[in-house]
């Protein structure tokens, strides 16, 4: 009798306390931090170099090969292709691996080498990865496969839904690397340009680098399995001919190491350029620092080129959030594109057509404060124009955002963009 009378009380007591655990359990403790920095020299300046190398290290080291990859249909053949070669490790990190065709073909892949004696770890992000197929698991467990989920989410530590993995990395024996954003999903199939598929990108790489792309991926694991991948498996003696030349660095990032660490690249990355800035992003949605370094860059001469999804994508609350600053970028001179064709979930930033930074790092607080990022970034012309061009391309295929038809958008729509910018920082 009491309950019953009582029962509106108990209810909002209930309430109350729901809301308070998940705010304590979601909500990010990280203090956000307004950098105050002078930069009064380019990318090409070897001052630029040493800070990237020393500051926001490892040390950017000569010797690489990287080879672009572009949709699906460029992507998938050439790491099954390198998985296939394997001849004693393999080690695989990736937020999304989805049941379906190519979800299908990566397991038995690594269910096949791992048959025949080769080393497979393989580390799926627990939410990332939530579609993943029992059945799939299974076959790779079976096959001698090393599987587990990063951070997977229990009633006392619901924090951990907080910080994921968002790197994608892969290793084979120690010698190839790949580094981008693409998801082990049927939705990255095609050449970029259906509707309901991604348009993005992913890079091979064969030298010095691919040893850091190694240690990102043991970095996660030890956190995870508290073990050490080591020796001449993981990491081989790798004194031989350098066929490369570009110079090249795997920056990664988490809340563990430094939450803005990743926020600082993008941030220094501006304030280093002097001639071009080009920004391709599946989510893009800056702060008020970024906003205002942007428009400075213009001020000083430098031509910004932005270009983000359309209606085409998996996150709408983010393309509204963003759309409340692109008033401000448009009137500062910035120019702005939305692609188009399919859903855009590439990530690129091209700086003075000399300075790249390409892989899972969006242009949003969460990859800023909580994810855990890893992008390969290259200081070299020829990879930069590569990248420029392909960019390019992508804005062939875009729509031009004109501020007078962002100004004339419905009442109601500019309210809830406005309104989003309250959840920025979970977005």
């Amino acid at each position: 009798m009491l309950i019953k009378k009582y029962w509106k009380l108990i209810l909002l007591f209930i309430g109350l306390f729901l809301i308070w655990f998940f705010t304590v359990n979601m909500w990010s403790p990280t203090k956000k931090i307004r950098f105050q920095m002078d930069v009064n020299y380019s990318v090409s300046d070897p001052q630029f170099q040493s800070t990237i190398s020393s500051f926001l290290g490892p040390p950017l080291v000569d010797g690489n090969e990287i080879t672009p990859l572009l949709n699906g249909d460029q992507i998938f053949p050439s790491m099954l292709d390198a998985i296939a070669q394997a001849k004693t490790s393999i080690t695989f990190e990736t937020y999304i691996y989805w049941t379906g065709t190519v979800g299908q073909k990566f397991t038995t892949a690594l269910s096949e080498r791992s048959k025949n004696g080769v080393s497979v770890s393989v580390l799926l992000d627990w939410l990332g990865s939530r579609n993943f197929d029992p059945n799939l698991l299974k076959q790779l467990k079976d096959s001698g496969v090393q599987l587990y989920f990063y951070h997977p989410v229990r009633w006392y530590d619901l924090d951990r839904l907080n910080n994921r993995t968002h790197r994608r990395l892969l290793v084979v024996d120690g010698k190839v690397g790949f580094v981008g954003s693409v998801g082990i999903a049927d939705e990255w199939l095609g050449n970029g340009l259906q509707p309901e598929l991604w348009r993005d990108s992913h890079y091979k790489i064969v030298g010095p680098v691919v040893a850091q792309i190694q240690a990102g991926f043991i970095d996660n694991w030890i956190r995870t399995q508290e073990q050490v991948l080591q020796g001449e498996k993981y990491f081989p003696n790798l004194a031989i001919e350098q066929d490369g030349k570009m110079r090249a660095q795997l920056f990664k990032s988490s809340a563990e190491e430094g939450a803005t660490s990743a926020r600082l690249l993008f941030l220094y990355s501006i304030l280093a350029a002097r001639k071009t800035i080009d920004i391709e992003n599946a989510y893009f949605l800056p702060d008020a620092q970024f906003i205002e370094e942007l428009l400075r860059a213009v001020k000083r001469g430098v031509r910004v080129r932005i270009l983000v999804p359309s209606e085409k994508t998996d996150s709408q609350l983010t393309l509204k959030a963003s759309h409340a600053n692109w008033g401000e970028l448009l009137e500062g001179g910035i120019q702005m594109w939305t692609y188009t064709p399919a859903k855009l979930h590439n990530k690129l930033m091209v700086v003075d057509s000399l300075w790249t930074s390409v892989g899972s790092i969006n242009f949003d607080p969460r990859s800023f404060r909580l994810n855990k990022e890893a992008n390969l970034n290259v200081l070299d012309s020829g990879f930069a124009m590569q990248q420029i061009a392909q960019f390019e391309n992508d804005l062939a295929v875009s729509k031009a955002v004109q501020l007078s038809e962002w100004q004339a958008r419905p009442w109601l729509e500019r309210w809830s963009d406005f309104l989003l910018l309250a959840i920025k920082p979970q977005l």
